[in-house]
């Protein structure tokens, strides 16, 4: 999307998120930090970007990526999914891909496998808004043997004290005497932890398989690749009718669920 087609200019932090800069998250972070400029002065929260202004960031010039990258990675444990150089072990130093990248959501620290970089900002919003309802389905194992109870619970909407938040429903599977399947189409930190922890669970393995119609497949650790023409094709089509924008959650009914928070 260029410029040209938005008379009343495109507002910085998506700007960067659509050069291929970093996700709009992350450009808020470098706006409030000061580490971003328009025509050599400092740009601030809800500044627009017009036709021939500079744009700059840690004092190097944003030019726009013309070539778009979508590339399907399996996350080591111990790598940490940001572009914040700062943070030790972070996912593009270990990576080292030759152009500027990011993640599409996160992946815990302690959580391996699929995880999707790229540089294009709206399939990012449009791929982890919570209020698109997209799929992740992870493989989970835990420290004791999985009960008839547990599957329930844990499927039936969980309320996380920590957050204030009751999960949506979800698939849950038993595939082991410790091992289960579980899609989710929200991202909340930590949730899988959280969940299995109010059933006083606790998660020794935790590895994301697919994401929507990407799948990890037999990549190995450590490892990427592009996405097949299939793949673009099929994830297109799914993305059609997502929001880019945030979405403002419904409320979740809290009066059937596991851990409900007591009333005082």
């Amino acid at each position: 999307m260029k410029n040209e087609i938005h008379p009343e200019g495109v507002r910085i932090n998506k700007f960067l998120s659509e050069a291929g800069i970093c996700s709009r998250r992350e450009a808020d972070r470098h706006i409030e930090a000061g580490e971003v400029t328009i025509d050599g002065k400092k740009a601030v929260m809800g500044d627009r970007i017009f036709p021939g202004q500079k744009v700059a960031l840690c004092g190097k010039t944003v030019r726009r990526e013309k070539e778009k990258i979508l590339l399907a990675v399996n996350k080591p444990r111990g790598i940490v999914c940001t572009a914040q150089k700062k943070e030790k072990d972070n996912i593009i130093d270990f990576m080292k891909y030759p152009k500027r990248i990011y993640p599409v959501g996160r992946l815990d620290k302690d959580s391996e496998g699929l995880l999707l970089m790229t540089n294009q900002g709206d399939l990012v919003n449009k791929i982890m808004r919570a209020g698109n309802r997209h799929e992740k389905e992870y493989i989970v194992t835990v420290d004791r043997d999985i009960t008839e109870e547990f599957l329930r619970g844990m499927s039936g909407g969980v309320y996380l004290e920590e957050l204030d938040v009751t999960t949506r429903k979800c698939p849950v599977t038993k595939i082991g005497k410790r091992q289960f399947r579980i899609i989710l189409t929200q991202g909340y930190n930590r949730q899988i932890r959280r969940m299995c922890e109010v059933f006083s669970y606790h998660v020794t393995r935790l590895v994301r398989v697919r994401i929507m119609n990407i799948k990890l497949g037999d990549l190995k650790p450590g490892t990427w690749r592009n996405l097949t023409d299939e793949e673009m094709g099929r994830l297109t089509e799914m993305l059609k009718g997502s929001s880019s924008k945030t979405v403002i959650p419904e409320k979740e009914d809290r009066s059937k669920s596991y851990g409900k928070k007591r009333r005082r």
